[in-house]
């Protein structure tokens, strides 16, 4: 529940404009670095050799990014802005690490179109959940749970390599994470603290933000790769 400091209308709205300025630089700041770090790796033939011939460097990398997520979400009350900048700075040259794979396998150019893709999709479906009126906190609980499946049914995928259920979970997913572009950002709009700008504490929230939007992008982004992306 919001703390909410008594405080004009204008200067709220002023205030909450602000905040999510903060929390698309983040978000863009981590892309820039996953990208920029995806495409040095792409680039580097002994660290690409590394990460396709030795699984365990490939998912030593995603429980690592795993476990940093969790790490930031889970104590980012006890601990200050500069150390959650910093795990989600690593978390971003992390993702970096294990996005370049995509480079051996789709062209630079389907890459790129793809991403300038996704860009459009989270421009228009956050603007959406930051003006809408509507409460989009029952379709939030419907995309969860199917995110839920989304995840159990790729996992099972990983095991059986059905082309089919590759299709459904790649529709389904693209379905689900366009939505949740627009209830995060409703989310992250109603659970920012009107008062505290310049805080710590409005740092740490604008992270959160940041990392909750970065995650839908690159889930999105590699949703729509397998639709738009030319392989080479």
């Amino acid at each position: 529940m919001n703390k909410t400091i008594k405080i004009s209308p204008a200067a709220a709205i002023a205030e909450t404009q602000t905040f999510f300025v903060k929390v698309y630089g983040w978000m863009s700041l981590a892309l820039i670095i996953t990208g920029l770090v995806a495409i040095w790796t792409a680039s580097n033939v002994n660290i690409m050799s590394m990460l396709t011939e030795s699984r365990w460097v490939f998912f030593g990398l995603l429980i690592l990014e795993f476990v940093l997520v969790a790490y930031l979400v889970g104590w980012i009350v006890k601990m200050s802005s500069q150390t959650a900048a910093l795990i989600f700075v690593l978390y971003s040259m992390l993702n970096g690490f294990t996005l370049s794979i995509i480079f051996l396998i789709y062209t630079a150019d389907s890459i790129a179109s793809t991403f300038f893709i996704t860009a459009g999709t989270i421009a228009v479906m956050s603007i959406y959940g930051y003006f809408t009126k509507s409460d989009l906190s029952r379709l939030g609980n419907i995309l969860l749970m199917g995110l839920t499946g989304l995840i159990m049914a790729s996992v099972v995928n990983l095991f059986y390599q059905d082309e089919t259920l590759h299709w459904i979970t790649t529709y389904a997913g693209i379905l689900i994470f366009t939505g949740l572009i627009a209830y995060d950002t409703q989310k992250i709009k109603n659970l920012n603290i009107i008062g505290n700008e310049g805080t710590d504490e409005d740092k740490k929230e604008a992270i959160i933000g940041a990392l909750t939007l970065y995650l839908d992008f690159i889930n999105l982004f590699l949703k729509l790769l397998r639709i738009f992306g030319r392989k080479k």
